[in-house]
């Protein structure tokens, strides 16, 4: 069996280049996805909830990338925000799926840590990822508030989540980039919000929110729990911590 001609190395880096100019700008149509979803975190934290992050193989790792991002700080110093990514406790991982199977293992956290008031964000490039799918469900069950970031038509996914943004692209390297720049997007939009807050006079509250589905009266927060790693194979704040001093030039 025969391949054509290389591809010049030169060529293959433009194309990349090019199509990942193509998505990035067309993000720029959904803005009004990212502002949802945001004032959906930032409802969340203002109430005392917490944000859950959930995906698999790229998208676990962006799960706890934008968790740091929040737990500790994205550009600009506040209080340290509550996220969990329900992606890097293995023990919980694999005893879940031995258990129980694959497909619930973010469902099964959920059910365990998650209460009314907090929100949990899937994100899958094919928005078709079973233990996501379940994940959501398990939160609607439980009237946790979802959002989600998704690609190619949606999937399932956009049909479960509160607010979802789904990214321009069908290429699964090119909805992860998008995934990123928005989940920093998401940090700032959030971080902006709290920054403020902690400088303003009275009590923080959350900016104002386009309507959706939410839950009712949020229960007392739990203490931080972590949740589990997984393969993404499958595809081919709270009010700022009141006992968290700001970040002085010497401590950061």
């Amino acid at each position: 069996m025969t391949s054509g001609p290389l591809q010049p190395p030169a060529e293959i880096i433009a194309r990349h280049l090019a199509d990942h100019q193509r998505t990035i700008a067309a993000l720029g149509d959904l803005a009004g996805d990212l502002e949802r979803i945001a004032g959906l975190m930032i409802q969340a934290l203002a109430g005392g909830g917490r944000i859950f992050w959930l995906g698999n193989g790229g998208s676990a790792a962006d799960s706890q990338h934008l968790a740091s991002e929040l737990v500790g700080r994205f550009e600009r110093e506040r209080p340290g925000l509550a996220a969990i990514a329900l992606t890097t406790d293995s023990s919980a991982l694999t005893a879940i799926g031995n258990d129980y199977g694959f497909d619930q293992v973010f469902a099964r956290q959920v059910e365990a840590l998650c209460r009314p008031g907090d929100l949990v964000i899937g994100i899958s490039t094919s928005g078709n990822s079973p233990n996501i799918l379940r994940a959501l469900e398990k939160a609607h069950d439980l009237g946790i508030a979802t959002a989600a970031l998704t690609g190619r038509d949606g999937g399932h996914l956009k049909d479960l989540a509160d607010a979802s943004l789904i990214a321009p692209a069908a290429n699964t390297a090119r909805i992860q980039e998008a995934h990123l720049l928005a989940g920093h997007i998401l940090c700032d939009l959030v971080e902006a919000h709290f920054s403020v807050a902690a400088t303003a006079p009275g009590p923080v509250t959350a900016a104002p929110v386009s309507p959706v589905p939410f839950a009712a009266d949020p229960a007392p927060p739990l203490p931080d729990a972590a949740g589990a790693p997984s393969p993404d194979g499958l595809e081919s704040g709270s009010t700022p911590r009141r006992d968290c001093a700001p970040m002085t030039p010497a401590m950061a």
